[in-house]
């Protein structure tokens, strides 16, 4: 029997039979950029039921290329729908690039619904990468326009804003919010400058750990405002600082520190910079780093923290081209690695049952005779 289509698998994510929805499910996670292409088209000519199904698909999915497809499910008819796209927009926060972000903002100036405006809203201010259209918008000929753009803004509180704010000061729309953002700005930045001052001024060596916790329980609170400027303490000359930095990256979780993150774990000159980065890369949970926790394994002060690092990657199909190497880690000598191995295993192993195989790797096609 000849084997249906990728675009005949994603029309099946809505199949009353368990089996082929389960199958669709399995095709769209190792289709790869086909798989999104197909989504997308999913989204823009499918009924509504499998639009909703797409939209979920695209947010595990997480590819870039979805956001603007899925922008445009705000606007749809049906009100399922347009929940379901702001649920995968949501989702797909850290991810999204500035194009999806411009996509909103644009909304958010044409759409006069309150409802769906209180929508648009709320996802920009969850959004990184919405703070250049948003500071673009500052300047927008409608004061009202240019007021919501700066009340997102000041719930972002991402220092990238800062200069923006700055040049509308003498706006009197935005002047009383443009004073407020700033001031919270600089201190946020006084804050963290004066905690890793502090760090490294932390002489005794049996004193500096301590610091160090000390200093990421003090800074943990501020959250996302605080994440740009920690990527700028990475690159400091204390490996101390760069320790907390890293520490303080991975706990808030915001998908922006991945790739410093990586840096530090292939560049850094200090191992304990390279564990606290390892470890905070497994937290955040991306599947970008996958090869660097390979090339980390042989190193033994890094090979557990790779091991964690890779049970917590959130992709798992990533990892399926490695399952026999894992089921090797299995009978390793170190009780963490071999545990965690085994984790992977199974994980990689219900996916394989989940997409119909038998004993087959993730990603392989489903065989029908």
């Amino acid at each position: 029997m000849p084997k249906e289509s990728l675009d005949t698998l994603i029309s099946e994510l809505t199949h009353e039979e368990d089996w082929r929805r389960m199958r669709a499910t399995a095709a769209c996670l190792a289709g790869g950029p086909k798989a999104v292409d197909g989504l997308i088209h999913a989204l823009e000519t499918a009924s509504a039921a499998l639009r909703i199904e797409a939209a979920g698909m695209l947010a595990r999915l997480k590819d870039p290329r979805g956001g603007v497809p899925l922008v445009r499910l705000l606007r749809d008819e049906d009100a399922a729908v347009r929940k379901a796209g702001a649920l995968a927009l949501e989702q797909m926060a850290g991810v999204l690039d500035t194009a999806a972000a411009s996509a909103l903002v644009q909304d958010l100036r044409e759409v006069k619904d309150d409802e769906q405006r209180r929508v648009v809203t709320a996802l920009l201010g969850v959004i990184p990468n919405a703070i250049e259209p948003l500071t673009a918008m500052l300047r927008h000929p409608d004061a009202e326009a240019r007021l919501t753009a700066a009340t997102i803004l000041e719930h972002l509180l991402d220092p990238r804003s800062a200069d923006a704010f700055v040049d509308t000061i003498g706006d009197p729309a935005l002047q009383e919010t443009a004073v407020r953002t700033l001031k919270k700005l600089g201190l946020i930045r006084e804050r963290i400058d004066q905690t890793f001052g502090g760090l490294r001024a932390v002489e005794d060596s049996s004193q500096r750990e301590e610091a160090r916790m000390a200093a990421v329980i003090e800074l943990l609170g501020i959250g996302r405002p605080s994440v740009e400027i920690l990527i700028e303490y990475l690159e400091d000359d204390d490996w101390l600082v760069r320790e907390a930095a890293a520490d303080l990256l991975g706990k808030i979780g915001d998908i922006r520190a991945v790739e410093p993150l990586m840096r530090r774990l292939k560049q850094d000159r200090d191992t304990g910079v390279k564990e606290i980065s390892l470890k905070s890369l497994g937290l955040i949970g991306d599947a970008r780093p996958v090869d660097l926790y390979l090339d980390a394994i042989p190193i033994r002060p890094l090979r557990v923290f790779a091991m964690e690092a890779l049970a917590k990657v959130k992709n798992v199909e990533v990892l399926g081209p490695h399952v026999a190497f894992f089921e090797g880690l299995k009978n390793d000598r170190d009780g963490l690695v071999s545990y965690n191995a085994g984790v992977i295993v199974d994980k990689l192993k219900a996916l394989a049952v989940q997409a119909g195989e038998e004993g087959g790797q993730p990603g392989q096609d489903d065989q029908h005779e």
